[in-house]
């Protein structure tokens, strides 16, 4: 039986040819022995699939004596292990997700692209990222042979359209809001633009009276972000306890809870398209529309990316200066100056 691949030279590099198809790849070497030998394993992968994959496993159980016994488990176990605070309680709870029972006792080894596909398969966004960062660890441990995905050909993420609440939205909100902890909360949201968990975990130590400021660290990067406080801020401010949590309900309560209270409250007043995060949403629009230098808005919503920042106030609808109002001004300035 001849074989399917044989050998030739092109200049000092040796080559491979498949005499099915025509094709030809460089072995990248120009060492004759072994480009021989790198030929003898095409041609035995061609004749003896099986066994070489037997032949594979060998080498890496030799290498990693678990490589063969990993499953898609054991990578979201050791993911948990590895984070911590409110990283890890999103891994929790994405590990319970239905749309990854497939998986679980799926071999690393054995992994094929179709079995990924079937999961991504009309999942939700979640699914979609969440997998991708469990195929990205596996890869980073080493534990992946190979990538089982590549990265052009993962199904593109589709996020729903978010939107920032409007003012008159709010100030609606505000207006039906009977419980006074939940009332002053959202206010704050929508003056601050923390999210709702670094802001529900805020206690009166993290507020400097004498230098109006609020300092905390984000919860799900642990940065730190100082934030100068404004009239109507420090107001609210004032009502609340000086010391421990400012609001003991609302950190006492899981997120979901926040969220529905607030999407409850929304749907009473038929308000659609809108979630707490909306207020992160608003304020970033507002900052853009007024000027506000894009560093000190970053700094404020907690993000180091610029893109992350446009990506939140992409909507804000910006009215130009004209160049000749600029002039203006600036000739203006220099001859006070002068």
């Amino acid at each position: 039986m001849n074989p399917q691949f044989t050998l030739f030279r092109r200049g000092s590099v040796f080559y491979c040819q498949d005499s099915k198809t025509g094709k030809q790849t460089s072995l990248r070497t120009k060492d004759k022995a072994e480009a021989l030998t790198l030929l003898h394993a095409r041609n035995e992968a061609v004749r003896q699939p099986a066994l070489n994959m037997q032949i594979a496993r060998t080498y890496l159980t030799v290498a990693d004596p678990l490589s063969v016994s990993r499953t898609w488990e054991h990578v979201l176990a050791e993911i948990i292990r590895t984070r911590q605070g409110e990283n890890q309680h999103r891994w929790r709870t994405i590990a319970k997700s239905r749309a990854l029972d497939p998986l679980r006792p799926l071999k690393l080894v054995e992994t094929q692209a179709e079995h990924f596909l079937r999961v991504l398969d009309g999942c939700k966004v979640s699914t979609n990222v969440f997998l991708r960062r469990m195929h990205n660890f596996a890869l980073d441990m080493n534990w992946l042979p190979a990538t089982v995905i590549p990265k052009r050909q993962w199904p593109v993420v589709r996020h729903k359209e978010k939107r920032a609440i409007t003012l008159d939205e709010h100030r609606r909100v505000i207006a039906a809001e009977v419980n006074p902890e939940r009332c002053v909360f959202y206010q704050l949201c929508w003056h601050l633009g923390a999210s709702q968990g670094d802001l529900a975990a805020l206690t009166g130590e993290d507020i400097d009276w004498q230098n109006k400021t609020l300092s905390f660290f984000r919860r799900k990067t642990g940065t730190p972000v100082v934030l100068h406080l404004g009239p109507e801020a420090l107001r609210l401010l004032e009502d609340l306890p000086g010391e421990g949590l400012i609001f003991p309900y609302l950190a006492s309560v899981r997120p979901g809870d926040r969220a529905t209270e607030f999407r409850q409250r929304c749907k009473q007043l038929g308000i659609d398209g809108v979630t707490l995060h909306s207020y992160r949403y608003a304020w970033a629009e507002r900052a853009r529309i007024v000027g506000y230098p894009e560093r000190f808005a970053q700094e404020a919503l907690g993000h180091n990316s610029k893109a992350v920042h446009r990506a939140y106030a992409r909507k804000a609808l910006v009215k130009v200066p004209s160049l000749e109002e600029y002039e203006q001004r600036a000739a203006e300035k220099l001859t006070v100056l002068t």
